[in-house]
């Protein structure tokens, strides 16, 4: 089954900002676009609105309006369009669970500071299933030229992080992008190591060629996957997200993995993930992991 590209629209400038970002991407992957608003019915009695069909066709012309404009930017995009009716994080994980991504977005703290996520954004990127693109307002298309990377953090081992790797590998074929995986690491404590451990690591040479040698494995099968796509393995000390910002600003997208870590409270989003949706200057796509952890 093909899958559309989604994006998540509300009239603000920053939802805006992410339908173009969509189309774009739709068009460069040959995928449809849908365009979808939630919205609940809110009586006003000040102005005469107290009408649900009359809020709902509001917010159906607010949508075709979007459509049109981006349809007409981009000719031959197949575009749809819905109206959601409910609570707008639970509609929205609902229409992501039947796209290739969903496109929302985000408030930024600056032209320079990442996103501001609020709670709708949170829910969303903890509990769906598929990939999360957020895009600030003022996103431009020439933050996608020529030169600059698809950054994408791998972790753990080759199948913990196959999911965000193969999105970050068709991202960059779209675009004919390089990949730059990045890979971090710290010291661990010296009560984790054990005989097995330390044997792997003697093997190695050492704690940063065993971090290489782990990266080059986990990348191995999308090289062959994807032989046309240009690939910089970047291994650093320190903390993940703190790495994969210090080379945000080559990126035209960065992409990070979220284990869907369920908790009594809800789905969690992991300390990389978040750390970076608050600081990176560009796109971010959030790619869950297939496995589910308890907390």
């Amino acid at each position: 089954m093909t899958r559309p590209i989604t994006a998540g629209v509300d009239g603000t400038e920053e939802s805006i900002a992410a339908l173009d970002w969509a189309a774009r991407e739709a068009v460069r992957r040959g995928l449809a676009l849908r365009v979808v608003q939630a919205w609940r019915f809110q009586p006003y009695e000040a102005i005469d609105a107290a009408d649900l069909d009359t809020q709902a066709g509001w917010v159906r012309d607010a949508v075709s309006e979007a459509a049109r404009a981006v349809s007409s930017r981009h000719s031959g995009l197949e575009v749809t369009t819905d109206v959601l009716e409910g609570e707008s994080a639970e509609q929205l994980v609902g229409a992501a669970a039947d796209a290739e991504m969903l496109v929302i977005g985000a408030r930024g703290h600056g032209p320079v500071v990442g996103f501001l996520l609020g709670s709708v954004g949170q829910q969303v990127i903890a509990e769906t299933t598929r990939p999360v693109v957020l895009v600030r307002a003022g996103d431009q298309p020439t933050a996608e030229a020529a030169g600059r990377e698809i950054v994408v953090g791998q972790e753990g081992e080759p199948e913990d992080s196959a999911d965000t790797l193969r999105f970050a590998f068709e991202t960059a074929a779209a675009r004919g992008a390089t990949v730059r995986a990045v890979r971090a690491w710290t010291l661990p404590p010296v009560f984790a190591y054990s005989p097995g451990s330390m044997k792997l690591l003697d093997e190695a040479g050492g704690l940063e060629p065993y971090e290489r040698k782990a990266l080059t494995a986990a990348l191995e099968p999308w090289r062959e996957r994807f032989p046309d796509v240009p690939v910089l393995e970047h291994i650093e000390m320190g903390s993940a997200g703190q790495v994969l910002l210090s080379v945000a600003g080559r990126a035209q997208l960065m992409v990070v993995g979220r284990r869907a870590r369920r908790t009594a409270v809800g789905a969690r989003i992991g300390s990389v993930a978040h750390g970076v949706l608050h600081h990176a200057p560009c796109p971010v796509a959030v790619v869950p992991h297939a496995r589910v952890t308890q907390a």
